[in-house]
This record gives structure tokens, C-alpha cells and sequence, in this order.
């Protein structure tokens, strides 16, 4: 059976302003998403579901429409602030959506089959999606995850400070922990990140996640569970977010799964800021040139 490729495309891009899941940045005119999409037909994926917000919709349609649907099936999903989720009668009022574990959790009823999960404004490598469809075709089982893992250095942005999750990887290859650390940059004396003011060192090899997970379906179960325990404990917080590193550290810590890290020395490409756009272009123009991808996608 062929993995299906869950992409997260919910969220807007609130420091860069717009649509940035749509914004063309390849030399045809072509957002990142799509040499996502690309990427997971080469790598053998069968499906792919969006996750979107029913407002963007027609954006989104009008912009993909039917370039790959032919070559790959297309499902969507949509996530509102409270999209209901089954066994919570009410969702707390809340301005923001719930965060990334709970986008997962609506596309549930579309993935009966091992699958991977992106972020729609990240560029992963090609190597990335053959490694994880490998995996989910492979290795995948009820209580073995994987996890693409790039070296921090090669996720940084020249445009201003990332937040990374830093892996913490056993002699096994076994994430141990995922730490979150914040305003990440390149100072005079290497990558550090900063933290009540101080800045502290960070090894450039350091793995990070950059939100490209393997899972087997039964891990909806989990999600479903965790997501309705999370609600109870946070019905008067407002601003509180459900993430995947959160339900996927607690199988870990509770000896429910093992997650295996992948490492990967791809250079990552995203736009977190305006800046980065320039930057993320000509990098595309490149991969064209050394015929990692044709000029037009689609042809």
C-alpha cells in the first residue's frame, strides 16, 4: 500500500504576511508546496491530503487546481478555530486554532494507511521524501515512528532568529527528547540560541525536527486521546496550542513507540520572513539548473 503525504497548510504566514502557502518562489512560478507534492510522487506516495481553512479554499484550488491531480489522488481537510472533534461535546471559545496535533486529527477520516506530515511553506529535499517513504513502506508498524532529522545549520534563515526543535538521539537512532529552543542565529562565535538573555552554544550537526513525521495510523488513537485530555486541562487557556512533538513525546516517554530519526543533510528552505524569498529563489534556480527538477514542474 502507498503512504499518503499529510501537508499542514491551516496556518497563515503571520510575519511574512499573506497567503505563503501559494506564493510562487520555483522559476515556472511554483510555491514550495508543489515540489513537495513533486518530491512525494517521485518518492512513491500515493495520496495527498491538505489540511486547509475552509477561507482559502478557492485560493488554494484556483492556484493547484488540476496540475497534479492526474499523477497523485487529492483530498482535503479543513481546520477551523474549533473544527468539533468526536467525544468533546463543546470546544471552549478560542480565537487561534488548536495547533498542529489537532490539524492532524481532521484529516483522520481520509488516511487508512501509513503517512508522512509537512508543513506547507517548507522545503524538504528530495532525498528526505525517499528516506521516509522507504520508512512507511518498510518499517513502519503500530509502535515505530520516524522523523526526517536536518543538521540545525542548514535550517537557518539570514533574515532574522528561528526557533528549532533540537533532537535528542540515543546510540539506536531513538529520539529521546525534542527541545525546544528559541531566537537561534549565527553569532561571531557559531550558532547559538538565547534564553532569559544569555546566549548558549549549539553544535552545527545538532539534528532538528523541522516537522516531517512518519506515523502509522493508529497513531490517531492517541491523538484523539491526548487531544481531549488536553482540552479538559486547558478549557480556561485561551492561547494554549496542541502540538505533534507534544503527543509524540508522550509516547516516547511512556514507552508506547519508538521514533526513529533520520538523518538528513539536505539544506532546508522555508520562508519565514519576508527577506527569506529572495534568498529561497535562487535557490530554486539552482536545483533547476543542476536538473534536480524541470523548469516548468508540471510541464
Amino acid at each position: 500500500m502507498k503512504p499518503t503525504l499529510l501537508i499542514l497548510a491551516a496556518g497563515m504566514g503571520s510575519r511574512y504576511g499573506g497567503l505563503k502557502q501559494v506564493d510562487g518562489v520555483g522559476p515556472g512560478g511554483e510555491p514550495i508546496i508543489e515540489y513537495s507534492v513533486y518530491d512525494a510522487i517521485r518518492a512513491g506516495f500515493g495520496k495527498v491530503v491538505f489540511v486547509i481553512r475552509k477561507d482559502i479554499e478557492e485560493a488554494f484550488r484556483e492556484t493547484f487546481g488540476d496540475k497534479f491531480e492526474d499523477k497523485i489522488k487529492v483530498e482535503y481537510a479543513f481546520q477551523a478555530v474549533n473544527t468539533p472533534i468526536e467525544g468533546i461535546s463543546e470546544l471552549p471559545e478560542r480565537e487561534k486554532p488548536w495547533g498542529t496535533g489537532h490539524a492532524v486529527l481532521v484529516a483522520r477520516h481520509l488516511i487508512q494507511e501509513p503517512f508522512a506530515v509537512i508543513n506547507a511553506d517548507d522545503y524538504y529535499g528530495i532525498s528526505g521524501f525517499e528516506d521516509m517513504a522507504h520508512f512507511l513502506k518498510n518499517d513502519c508498524t503500530p509502535d515505530h515512528y520516524a522523523m526526517i532529522g536536518y543538521q540545525l545549520d542548514k535550517t537557518l534563515s539570514e533574515a532574522g532568529q528561528v526557533n528549532r526543535g533540537i533532537c535528542e538521539v540515543d546510540e539506536n537512532g531513538l529520539l529521546t527528547d525534542v527541545v525546544e529552543r528559541h531566537r537561534i542565529h549565527r553569532a561571531t562565535e557559531g550558532i547559538v540560541y538565547e534564553e532569559e538573555g544569555e546566549k548558549h552554544p549549539l553544535s552545527e550537526k545538532a539534528l532538528v525536527s523541522m516537522n516531517f513525521w512518519g506515523f502509522h495510523q493508529q497513531i490517531f488513537e492517541e491523538i484523539h486521546q491526548q487531544f481531549v485530555d488536553f482540552v479538559k486541562e486547558n478549557r480556561e487557556n485561551p492561547k494554549a496550542e496542541f502540538y505533534i512533538p507534544t503527543v509524540v513525546n508522550q509516547l516516547i516517554k511512556t514507552g508506547k513507540v519508538r521514533l526513529s530519526v533520520l538523518p538528513n543533510k539536505e539544506q532546508w528552505y522555508g520562508v519565514t520572513y519576508r527577506e527569506d524569498r529572495a534568498m529561497v529563489e535562487k535557490a530554486f534556480e539552482v536545483l533547476v539548473k543542476e536538473g534536480r527538477y524541470p523548469g516548468r514542474l508540471w510541464g
